[in-house]
C-alpha cells in the first residue's frame, strides 16, 4: 500500500492497516516530500475527537502540549467565556507530526522522507507512480498529501472552487499576560470583511499560536493575502500581541459531501479530502478519515474489489462526515454572505448555541446529533434577532473594509 503524505491523516491510515492486520507490516509505505520535523501552519489544537482517534489507533501524545479548558468568544466589546467539557490540547505541529512518524516507524511502517509521489497511472492490477526517481507500483494509492494532492487533482478533474485561506504565526507570549489555559476566538474582524475568525491559542514553550481563517464567499469582501496579514496584525494589537515576523498563509479545501473522494485503486483522506469549514479543524478530521480509509482498504483486500465505490457514503455516514456536513451548512450561514450579523448574534447571544459550539470545538459532543436543538435555537432567534443584532452592533465597530497602504 502506498500513502502519499505522512501527516496525521496518512500516518493514521497506515497505522490502522497495520494494527488491524499485522501481516501488512513492511508492506505499507508512507511517502512525503518533506523531512521531519517540518514546518506545518496550523492552530495545533487536539480536540476530544483527536484523542479518541489516537486511542483507537494506539498512538500516544509524546510531545509537549498545553491543555486549554477555557475558551473566550468575542466580537468587539462583547465577550463570552466558556468552560470546555474537554480541554483542547495545543501542540506544535512540527513536534507532533514528527512523533507520529516515529511511532509509525516503530510499528514497522516504512516512511520515505523527501520523496514526493510524482504522477501515477491506474490499471486493473494496481497503481504505478513515480517516487525518488523510480517507477513503483502498489495495489492502492492514498492521497493524504494535502491541498495540492495529485490524487485529489485527478479525482476532481477541472472542477474549480475557491479554497479557505488561513494565516498563522507563533509569537512569544512575553508580557502579553495571556492566560495559559484559555483559547480566544475573535470575530471582530468580520466588520472589516473577514469571513471567519481570528484565534490566539497558548502554545508550549511560552509561545502563542495566532492566526485567522477566511472562508470563501462570492458576496464577501475580496481580501488579498496582504489585506489578511495586515488585518491579522492590526486586530492582534487589540490584545497586546505584536507580530515580529510575517504570518504564513496557506489554502485549504473545505469538505463537500458530494465531492469525489475515491476511484478504483485511489482514496483521499485528510486535507486532500477537505477540512472543517466552520472551525478550520484538520487534525482530528484527518485522523478520523485515516481510520475510515484503512477500513476501506482492508475490506478491499478481503473482497478483492478495489473500486472503493462505498467510501464516500461511508465517510458521509460516519461521525466525522456528519460533523463536517453540518459544519459546512453552518459555515455557509455564518460566513457565506452579507447576513453574518444575524447569525453571529445567534452564536454569541444564545447560551445554548454557544455551549453547543464550544462542545463541538472541543469534541465533547457530535453536533450532528443535536439538530433538533439547533432548529429550536433558530426558532427562538426569529423572535429575538432584532434585540440580539442591536446588541452586537453596539458591541462592535461599524462595517468597513480594511484598506492597505
Amino acid at each position: 500500500m502506498a500513502i502519499a503524505g505522512a501527516g496525521p491523516a496518512g500516518v493514521s491510515c497506515a497505522v490502522a492497516l497495520v494494527r488491524k492486520d499485522p501481516s501488512l507490516r513492511g508492506r505499507v509505505v508512507l511517502f512525503d516530500r518533506a523531512r521531519f520535523p517540518r514546518a506545518k501552519p496550523c492552530g495545533g489544537g487536539l480536540t476530544g475527537h483527536a484523542d479518541e482517534a489516537m486511542r483507537a489507533l494506539g498512538l500516544e501524545l509524546t510531545v509537549p502540549h498545553l491543555a486549554s479548558p477555557n475558551a473566550t468568544v468575542t466580537f468587539g466589546s462583547l465577550s463570552r467565556a466558556v468552560r470546555l467539557q474537554r480541554p483542547v490540547k495545543v501542540v506544535r505541529r512540527e513536534e507532533f507530526d514528527a512523533s507520529l512518524v516515529q511511532q509509525a516507524r516503530d510499528l514497522g511502517i516504512e516512511v520515505r522522507e523527501a520523496t514526493p509521489v510524482e504522477g501515477f497511472s491506474v490499471d486493473a492490477g494496481g497503481v504505478s507512480f513515480g517516487a525518488g526517481g523510480r517507477t513503483l507500483s502498489a495495489r492502492v494509492l492514498v492521497g493524504a498529501d494535502g491541498v495540492g494532492s495529485a490524487v485529489r487533482k485527478h479525482l476532481h478533474h477541472d472542477q474549480r472552487s475557491t479554497p479557505i485561506r488561513l494565516f498563522r504565526l507563533e509569537v512569544p507570549a512575553g508580557r502579553t499576560g495571556w492566560a495559559r489555559d484559555t483559547m480566544l476566538y475573535d470575530f471582530t474582524a468580520m466588520a472589516d470583511g473577514l469571513r471567519g475568525y481570528l484565534w490566539i491559542f497558548p502554545a508550549p514553550g511560552d509561545r502563542l499560536n495566532v492566526g485567522l481563517m477566511h472562508y470563501p464567499s462570492s458576496r464577501g469582501a475580496a481580501l488579498s493575502g496582504a489585506d489578511l496579514t495586515a488585518l491579522l496584525a492590526r486586530h492582534l494589537q487589540r490584545f497586546g500581541v505584536h507580530l515580529d515576523a510575517p504570518a504564513r498563509g496557506w489554502p485549504a479545501w473545505g469538505y463537500t459531501p458530494s465531492a469525489p473522494v475515491s476511484a478504483p485503486r485511489l482514496l483521499l483522506c485528510g486535507d486532500a479530502a477537505g477540512i472543517d469549514g466552520l472551525t478550520g479543524e484538520g487534525i482530528a478530521v484527518g485522523m478520523e478519515q485515516g481510520l475510515l480509509c484503512g477500513d476501506q482498504i482492508l475490506h478491499a483486500l478481503g473482497s478483492g474489489d478495489f473500486g472503493f465505490r462505498g467510501y464516500r457514503r461511508a465517510m458521509r455516514r460516519a461521525t466525522v462526515g456528519r460533523e463536517l456536513a453540518i459544519d459546512r451548512w453552518l459555515a455557509r450561514l455564518l460566513y457565506g454572505g452579507d447576513a453574518w450579523r444575524r447569525w453571529l448574534s445567534l452564536v454569541l447571544c444564545d447560551d445554548r448555541v454557544l455551549d453547543l459550539y464550544a462542545a463541538r470545538v472541543c469534541g465533547s459532543l457530535v453536533l450532528a446529533d443535536h439538530k433538533r436543538e439547533l432548529v429550536m435555537a433558530l426558532l427562538r432567534h426569529v423572535f429575538r434577532s432584532g434585540n440580539r443584532r442591536q446588541r452586537l452592533a453596539l458591541a462592535g465597530p461599524p462595517d468597513r473594509i480594511l484598506s492597505v497602504s
